[in-house]
């Protein structure tokens, strides 16, 4: 075994005993999706209805949180912020980072949109909200290593924003134990701030196995909203149903709090006022119609032209507007849950291009950035003196990361063309249509400089005149102030075709993630424990099998190789060696 790998593994296993966290329901088998893998690459509509079916344990869950002190308690919380000009602080990691950008820029997106409506007597509160993901908003595009493993990082991100009394905290963590979103808490407990704790597994069960979050969910001064609504469809894939759920109670909180702030003024600016249970009611009617035979085979299309075209080392690009953050989330985050390339910067052709990407074609990059967010991007700048005063590790001293928006701006999310998409044996353009404005984007299908992929399709929301051969979700999308039920569609319906996309490609072992990305203490952790499932060793050599296995594939991707997770070199080489 090679030495370093064997030490890493090492200190791992002595130093990281807080990050095993396999006793956590968010961590557990789905019953329900116990064969998906198999049945992904059998029968495509059964696997989309295998994984629809766990989103059925959302529902009563919302509405029982929906109808709790706690969940009142924060919409007047945040209803007191927007009278008295208070801020408003969405923190989280990774799925619960991007949900609170997507909250910041619905919220930002309605004061842009609704100012002239808005009477004088309602004061305008488009900057009262802020969002604060570890990493930055460069984290959006690529999971930034280290931040999510330590509390002062969280605690430097939110002090930086100005967190102060009166202010609100909104602490996001999908299971309710990463050390970035706690420390965000303290931090805003520090400031005399109002914190809510929001996360998806049972409280006792995470008093029980978590020592850090024990101490944050017994702090009295924080109110706790507990979601669980019980293991994930894909074992640990916190971006499904755990996010789900915090995007329709969080945005219900926020939503209906923004109605009752503004008064008489709502109706005027297309602002309807729904009591809590009619927010889980729609929300039934959502998953309802998404699971209609007819939305179940379009999706099955759409994931076998995925397929079909990864297989072939194809690429795909959607062209997106008015859900462009959505579907950026949802391309992000293939990466790290099946170990795809991520997203390649202009500056750099040596690494793999991502299988997928995301464009607007109607500005520039930088103007792309700031439609998207509703703001100019929010890079981090910080410099070696700032990591050494929160106790960074030295790996993050000795070479801070570029975080700042000069480098958000290398990923070229705009109309500049790149023929790098379609340079590939196959490739595919695929435009988003979920909203009145996204129509606009049609022409671009087979407009001069587009005509370059083999295939324009279309994928459309709602009623959509599009093409036989397009893709079209029948739904309902009932306007509102965030546009909540848009929002909702799109990320039901993108996170069930890319998990089932890359199940089909053989990425999901039964319902685990055995192509997962290991970066960051916790990810180890679920690898290591899936190595010992799949070969029936020990936690320790599991441990030590994965590190020599992130030791050789290290080694390969510094040769710019499009390279397979350790997990799966793990179990695969343990598999493989004589009994």
């Amino acid at each position: 075994m090679n030495e370093t790998a064997r030490q890493q593994a090492q200190q791992y296993l002595e130093q990281e005993k807080a990050f095993r966290l396999g006793e956590l329901t968010t961590e557990s088998f789905h019953p329900k999706t116990m064969d998906l893998g198999r049945t992904s690459r059998q029968d495509l509509p059964a696997a989309v209805r295998m994984l629809q079916s766990v989103d059925r344990d959302i529902p009563p869950v919302a509405q029982r949180v929906l109808q709790s002190v706690q969940w009142r308690r924060l919409r007047s919380a945040l209803l007191e912020a927007m009278r008295s000009g208070r801020k408003i602080f969405f923190t989280g990691c990774g799925a619960t980072g991007r949900l609170s950008i997507l909250l910041e820029a619905a919220w930002r997106r309605f004061w842009q949109q609704r100012k002239p409506s808005t009477p004088p007597a309602v004061a305008n509160r488009e900057d009262i909200v802020f969002s604060v993901m570890a990493g930055g908003d460069f984290a959006l595009i690529r999971s930034v290593e280290g931040f999510e493993d330590f509390q002062g990082f969280g605690r430097r991100q939110l002090r930086d924003l100005g967190v102060g009394g009166g202010d609100v905290v909104v602490a996001i963590t999908e299971g309710g134990e990463t050390s970035f979103v706690i420390g965000a808490a303290w931090e805003g407990l520090d400031a005399e701030a109002s914190v809510f704790f929001v996360y998806n597994n049972p409280t006792d069960l995470l008093r029980q196995q978590v020592q850090r979050s024990r101490e944050i969910i017994d702090e009295p001064r924080i109110t706790r909203l507990d979601l669980a609504t019980g293991p994930m469809a894909v074992t640990g894939s916190t971006r499904m149903q755990a996010t789900t759920i915090e995007l329709l109670v969080v945005a219900a909180a926020l939503e209906s709090a923004l109605v009752e702030y503004l008064g008489p003024a709502a109706t005027r600016a297309g602002a309807e006022s729904l009591l809590p249970q009619d927010y889980a009611n729609r929300f039934v009617r959502l998953l309802d119609q998404v699971e209609a035979d007819a939305n179940v085979q379009t999706m099955a299309r759409l994931i076998e032209l995925e397929r079909d075209l990864y297989a072939r080392k194809g690429l795909v690009t959607y062209l997106a507007d008015e859900v462009m953050l959505d579907v950026l989330t949802d391309t992000t985050e293939r990466s790290p849950t099946f170990m795809i390339p991520p997203f390649r910067a202009a500056d750099d052709s040596l690494s793999p291009r991502s299988w997928a990407f995301v464009k607007n074609p109607h500005a520039s990059t930088v103007e792309a950035w700031a439609q998207m967010l509703r703001r100019n991007p929010r890079g981090l700048t910080w410099t070696r003196p700032v990591f050494e005063s929160i106790g960074a590790p030295e790996k993050i001293v000795a070479s801070p990361p570029q975080l700042d928006n000069s480098r958000i701006h290398q990923f070229r999310i705009g109309n500049e063309l790149d023929a790098s998409r379609t340079q590939a044996p196959d490739s595919a353009l695929i435009a988003i249509v979920a909203g009145p404005q996204d129509s606009a984007l049609l022409p671009f299908l087979k407009a001069e400089g587009y005509r370059a992929w083999p295939r324009a399709l279309v994928l459309a929301f709602g009623q959509a005149a599009i093409g036989p051969q397009d893709f079209s979700i029948a739904c309902d999308l009932p306007t509102g102030p965030l546009e909540l039920w848009r929002h909702l569609a799109v990320k039901l319906v993108l996170n069930t075709v890319s998990t089932i996309t890359m199940a089909a490609l053989g990425r999901i072992e039964g319902n685990a993630m055995t192509w997962v990305s290991p970066s960051n203490k916790k990810l180890i952790d679920r690898g290591t424990r899936l190595i010992a499932l799949q070969t029936g060793c020990d936690y320790d050599s599991a441990c030590y099998a994965l590190f020599e296995a992130i030791h050789e594939i290290q080694q390969r991707a510094g040769r710019h190789e499009e390279v397979p997770s350790p997990v799966a070199v793990a179990i695969q080489q343990l598999k493989s060696k004589p009994s």
